[in-house]
């Protein structure tokens, strides 16, 4: 049988698959399509890493890694839902409750001492940050909103805030000694392995992280952001915001960028309270709190010190002597520097950027901010938009054109691929990279607490790049934009493998641009002003960057993408969108059993999983599948059956009873296999006579707390009983 595999992950994306499930395994049966589940949730991972200390009952097999090598082969076909992308702040509270649930599991060990805790550290380590996307994602990616949404859209909408032409708000970056001025490239020439080693100023070697097998062709590089430079940096912008009152906000990637941002997010701390540190910088590192988690986990941690208050005291000291903060929460007193995961640039800046190029201050009310963004690598973009904006006022999603995206992440690609390879360094000296042969290939020198890093880049997956960009050229007639800056050592050797490749594919009547991206973002802005659609082909940080960015100034989310990885072992990878507001969405069904999550990326990924099972397999009936979903999308989004915004509307979990509906309508009235539609012309009746019942059961339940069993690991009796309360549909469903 024919086999789609459904990620469960986290959050609110995990408690919609509870309902629409249901409705997918239902429907898949007839064509003779098994629905399958793996558990990729961060729970899941970490149970996974544990089974000695566990139950039988408790243990869990290494879905990840299974998925992993599923995504190598042919056969895969894999939709996968938002996941957590941990940051330490976040490990810590899951892991907690794993304990309380009866899961034997030790504590992360902050400064491991022992090797049982650095056995723990290296298996937590293994889970933390995006720990999941460079695993699957074994291709390159293909986002776009499909032409459905975008006409929806253009009929209802979305808010954009008003920008004014004397606006404040900058992104400031430090453009020199970081990560895009000191990066050198080096392309392998053959086979080889590299070592990286760290060559103190007395002589000593240290040998950093484990060789590194680079494949003909490879790029490879190499980098160093300089941390006196960067708190200086720190230094001018806090007094600048202060100067100038605005608020100070940071925007970094501490999820996906695991090793370093959290390591900067850190020195923005110490540098916003540099008084706390220095006094009282000894009792806490003593007491294992570090900046680098945020400064709610210190605030959190000080209870348990002596002079706890005391330091309390003295943050909030500083918090009053600084300029002001931008807020995360405003009515919680939850600010920028409370949690790194909840200042996620390409989240925070597109939501910056819509709303008037504000962000919340402590006094509730919006106001211009100075963004820092440290590294120069892509921060001029989120600039070019700003001044856009306050040239020609905020875009208007009525009329705005669209910017699909071509994104290198295939095999690791560039930045997103160099966990295994960041290193803070324990002293002044030189970092090294050399080859099998001992042959220098890359070198920087370096202080004590730099930041070093390395990323490479297949060939493979730059060829399948062009190739993937040119057919969405052909395919749609818009031009395609490669975003590559030729002062950019990296970028350099990409466009010369760009304008190689690219002559292996008929380009004539294409448009093709290699544009830096600043220049990239304007030649976008310029055209989706008129109306008009332009491919942004960029590498893997931006791609991120970019399909959060646009998405959410054209459809107000960028959950409603559709997200198509062509394997390169020839299977396919269908993503179903972002999950950035999934906290808050937990927090609502949990406090009020109503769940607002719109769930229209899954009914996208679900429709092109279904086609590109038809093809590879040649199972027909999946095709008619596939194409009367894609119809009964197009009815969802006319008749506007998304999550409504308050209590006493359908929420997501009516979403699904009536993209049931209105599929199962689609199948029984197409012809193409007369069978099926007599398979469903039951359901559909049933649906369409019961409509009024299934609403009220759906409706009627809302307004009290929810009680799912947890927040990382949810229990599934509970969570199935919260998600599914409409007897009346879940009977239907069973009858087909």
């Amino acid at each position: 049988m024919a086999k789609i595999i459904y990620t469960l992950t986290d959050e609110a994306p995990f408690l919609a698959t509870h309902s629409f499930l249901p409705v997918i395994a239902s429907f898949a049966k007839t064509a003779g399509v098994e629905v399958e589940t793996r558990d990729i949730s961060l729970s899941g991972r970490i149970i996974a890493q544990f089974p000695e200390r566990l139950t039988d009952e408790q243990r869990l097999d290494d879905a990840l890694a299974e998925l992993g090598d599923l995504a190598g082969t042919p056969e895969a076909n894999i939709i996968k839902l938002p996941n957590i992308s941990a940051s330490i702040p976040q490990l810590k509270v899951a892991i907690a409750e794993l304990q309380a649930q009866g899961y034997d599991l030790p504590d992360y060990p902050d400064e491991p001492t022992t090797d049982d805790e650095r056995d723990a550290r290296a298996r937590y380590d293994r889970v933390k940050g995006s720990a999941v996307n460079p695993v699957l994602r074994e291709g390159n990616s293909d986002r776009r909103a499909p032409l459905s949404v975008k006409n929806y859209a253009r009929k209802h909408p979305h808010r954009m805030g008003a920008w004014r032409a004397d606006s404040k708000t900058n992104v400031v970056t430090m453009g020199v000694d970081d990560f895009r001025s000191n990066e050198k490239t080096w392309v392998a020439p053959a086979e080889d392995t590299l070592t990286i080693t760290f060559v103190a100023q007395d002589g000593t070697e240290q040998t950093l992280g484990q060789p590194i097998p680079v494949l003909a062709g490879e790029v490879v590089d190499g980098t160093v952001l300089h941390v006196a430079a960067l708190e200086a940096f720190l230094r001018k912008q806090i007094q600048r915001a202060a100067d100038e009152d605005l608020l100070f906000s940071v925007h970094l990637k501490a999820t996906m960028m695991k090793v370093s941002d959290p390591i900067i997010f850190g020195h923005v701390i110490r540098a916003f309270f540099p008084d706390v540190f220095a006094r009282y910088g000894a009792d806490l590192a003593a007491a294992g709190l570090t900046p680098n988690d945020g400064l709610g986990s210190i605030l959190a941690g000080l209870d348990a010190l002596p002079n706890g208050a005391e330091i309390k005291q003295a943050f909030q000291d500083g918090i009053d002597a600084g300029p002001d903060l931008a807020m995360v929460d405003s009515d919680k007193g939850i600010t920028n520097l409370h949690v790194p995961s909840d200042v996620i640039v390409d989240a925070s800046m597109p939501a910056m950027i819509r709303t008037s190029g504000h962000m919340w201050g402590p006094d509730g009310e919006e106001h211009d901010t100075v963004a820092v963004i440290p590294d120069s690598s892509y921060a001029g973009i989120y600039q070019a938009v700003i001044e856009d904006c306050r040239a020609n006022g905020a875009f208007d999603p009525a009329t705005m054109g669209s910017v699909p995206n071509v994104g290198l992440m295939a095999l690791k690609a560039e930045e997103y691929g160099s966990h295994d390879k960041t290193f803070e360094l324990p002293g002044a000296g030189v970092v090294r990279v050399t080859n099998a042969a001992g042959e220098t290939v890359l070198e920087h020198d370096v202080e004590q607490g730099d930041i070093w890093r390395a990323c490479q880049t297949k060939d493979v997956a730059v060829r399948d790049w062009v190739k993937l960009a040119v057919t969405r050229a052909r395919a749609t007639g818009s031009p395609a934009v490669f975003w590559l800056d030729e002062t950019r050592a990296h970028d350099a050797a990409l466009i010369g493998l760009v304008r190689t490749y690219l002559q292996e594919h008929d380009t004539d009547g294409l448009q093709i641009e290699v544009l830096s991206p600043e220049d990239a973002m304007r030649f976008s802005l310029e055209r989706i002003r008129r109306g008009e659609d332009t491919i942004s082909v960029t590498g893997n940080v931006l791609r991120d960057y970019l399909t959060d960015l646009f998405p959410i100034m054209e459809l107000g989310t960028s959950a409603k993408m559709l997200s198509v990885v062509p394997l390169l072992g020839g299977g396919g990878l269908f993503e179903t969108g972002a999950g950035g507001s999934a906290p808050k969405h937990v927090q609502q069904l949990v406090q009020q059993n109503y769940l607002r999550w719109d769930s229209l990326g899954e009914f996208l990924a679900l429709a092109v999983s279904l086609e590109h099972l038809a093809g590879v397999t040649g199972n027909a009936r999946a095709k008619v599948l596939a194409d009367t979903l894609d119809r009964a999308t197009g009815t969802f989004l006319d008749e506007d059956k998304s999550p409504g915004r308050k209590l006493g509307s359908i929420d997501n979990r009516g979403s699904h009873f009536y993209l049931a509906k209105y599929w199962a309508e689609e199948l029984a009235a197409q012809t193409e296999d007369a069978e099926l539609a007599a398979a469903f012309q039951g359901l559909a009746t049933t649906l369409a006579e019961q409509e009024d019942t299934i609403v009220h059961e759906l409706v009627e339940v809302q307004g009290h707390p929810a009680d799912i069993g947890g927040y990382y690991r949810p229990d599934d009796a509970k969570t199935s009983a919260v998600m599914r309360p409409s007897a009346t549909l879940n009977a239907a469903l069973a009858s087909l």
